[in-house]
């Protein structure tokens, strides 16, 4: 009998569908990838194509699977996600009745502003640890009930269905047959209380959502259900499922209070493990769940940064600087020293700890003789003084003092960036041989739910590191450019 004993996680982001196959040492067998359309009907708006996503995710968990071999040891699949988009679909058809409405949106912006000078912020946040801000799920909803016809009747009769994209994902692959979601995806929505771990009926009333559109909420680890037959051959347990963020937490193996990673995706996410009881910020840090395994919840405090990796993405496709990523860190290298030239990368506002929606992007201190690789260095630098800024915050907050970042996603295969981020936490910046620990934690919560692992404990001997920076830069050199920057945001501020 062939031993089952591969995961195949799916990794849904913001502008790619990526599945990858590990073997039980975490290690990675094989990959599909395939980037996909980005629509923007209006400014400030962000759309994808449902269809589109699970096109690619079907067909890169396919080429997947048989990269490495075939279904016959594939044990379960992890699911991972882009966290906050949302899909509402006929439970009937299967079908979406509107395009998905991205994380990045701020269509909503003026009913979360509505909301916050009608008193509700404190209660949002006392229930969810959430901020109300477009960013999240429940008003994304609200519009799609109250601007897609009929949608608002039918959704109350219990003829739709609403899901982040885990969700949709779940949905497809079982062919209809299972309507779930995590409590990590669960968590973002503005819907669901995080102490009680529950969708909150208060909040259902003022986000005007009925009950009937949600799905069940689930621990991160255990089967959620089969695929069908005809997708891979043979059925494959759903065992695992975690939203982007919480998913690398469990991929860098965050198990401990006090430890905290970083994801450089599109944007950049900053969680730090709380434990078993949730800290409430005064700087504005979200208080989220981090995982629930075997009915036990992690906590963490959690910075959003809206643009990391886009802003390099926008170097090549918008300015047309580079024509790949990995020549930033050349750029960057070329030149002694930033020249005074500071990014603001506020593109569809800034997130934690500011959380100003109508913040657009700033450029400052340009000189005649900047040149394309100033350009390029400061859109890395922003994103590192980003994370500083969270860090900071996180302390104050008594997340403990972080003396090691685990850092993870694309922009952290940049040595450069990884020093000069090492350079302004004054800590160790710690890069694992696999950095895609997105896709890893979701292949470690689905070994878990089918029994590859008893426990999450039993996954941390995995991680490896890949690559460890410690600070160098003269501390006044730093101060200097930290007060750069914090200026530079000042300005963003001013024009908001």
């Amino acid at each position: 009998m062939i031993k089952q004993d591969r995961i195949l996680a799916i990794d849904q982001g913001t502008t790619s569908t990526r599945s990858i196959v590990f073997d039980v040492n975490g290690r990675e067998l094989s990959v599909a990838r395939q980037e996909f359309p980005q629509y923007y009907p209006s400014q400030g708006w962000v759309e994808h194509d449902p269809e589109d996503i699970w096109r690619d995710a079907l067909s890169t968990a396919q080429e997947a699977v048989e990269r490495s071999g075939g279904v016959d040891r594939i044990a379960a699949i992890g699911i991972t996600n882009q966290r906050e988009t949302i899909v509402v679909w006929d439970r009937a058809t299967g079908k979406p009745i509107h395009n998905a409405i991205v994380w990045q949106d701020r269509r909503t912006a003026k009913l979360c502003a509505e909301l916050k000078e009608q008193g509700h912020e404190k209660l949002v946040t006392e229930r969810t640890g959430l901020l109300l801000d477009p960013y999240f799920s429940a008003t994304k909803l609200a519009w799609i009930l109250d601007n897609v016809e009929g949608a608002r009747a039918r959704a109350e009769k219990g003829e739709l269905a609403f899901g982040t994209i885990d969700s949709f994902l779940l949905w497809r692959l079982t062919d209809g047959a299972v309507h779930a979601t995590d409590v990590t995806n669960a968590c973002r929505t503005l819907l669901f209380d995080i102490h009680r771990q529950q969708w909150d009926d208060d909040l259902l009333k003022l986000f005007r959502v009925p009950a009937a559109l949600l799905p069940e909420v689930k621990d991160s680890s255990g089967v959620f259900g089969e695929s069908t037959p005809d997708l891979f051959g043979r059925p494959v347990p759903i065992a695992g499922i975690a939203g982007d963020q919480q998913a690398a937490v469990v991929g860098q193996t965050c198990f401990k209070p006090g430890t905290a990673k970083a994801t450089y995706g599109t944007g950049c996410f900053v969680l730090l493990n709380t434990g078993e009881k949730p800290v409430v910020s005064r700087n504005r840090m979200l208080t989220t769940i981090a995982y629930r395994v075997k009915g036990k919840t992690a906590y963490a405090l959690e910075g959003s940064i809206f643009v990391a990796g886009a802003a390099i993405k926008w170097l090549r496709d918008g300015l047309h600087l580079i024509t790949h990523a990995s020549q930033t860190d050349d750029m960057a290298t070329r030149i002694p020293n930033s020249h005074g030239v500071y990014m603001v990368p506020g593109f569809v506002g800034l997130g934690a700890p500011h959380w100003e929606p109508d913040v657009r992007g700033l450029i400052c201190g340009l000189t005649l003789d900047a040149t394309e690789a100033h350009i390029a260095r400061a859109a890395l630098e922003s994103v590192a003084y980003q994370t500083m800024d969270l860090v900071a915050a996180m302390t104050q907050d008594g997340g403990g003092t972080t003396s090691t970042l685990r850092v993870d996603g694309g922009m952290s295969a940049n040595d450069w960036f990884c020093q000069f981020l090492a350079d302004m936490l004054q800590a160790r910046v710690e890069r694992p041989r696999q950095i895609e620990t997105t896709a890893l934690g979701a292949s470690f919560l689905a070994g878990v739910g089918v029994g590859l692992w008893n426990s999450l404990d039993d996954v941390a001997a995995d991680w490896e590191l890949g690559a460890l920076f410690e600070p160098k830069m003269d501390l006044t050199e730093r101060r200097t450019m930290i007060d750069g920057w914090h200026l530079a945001v000042r300005r963003a501020l001013v024009k908001a």
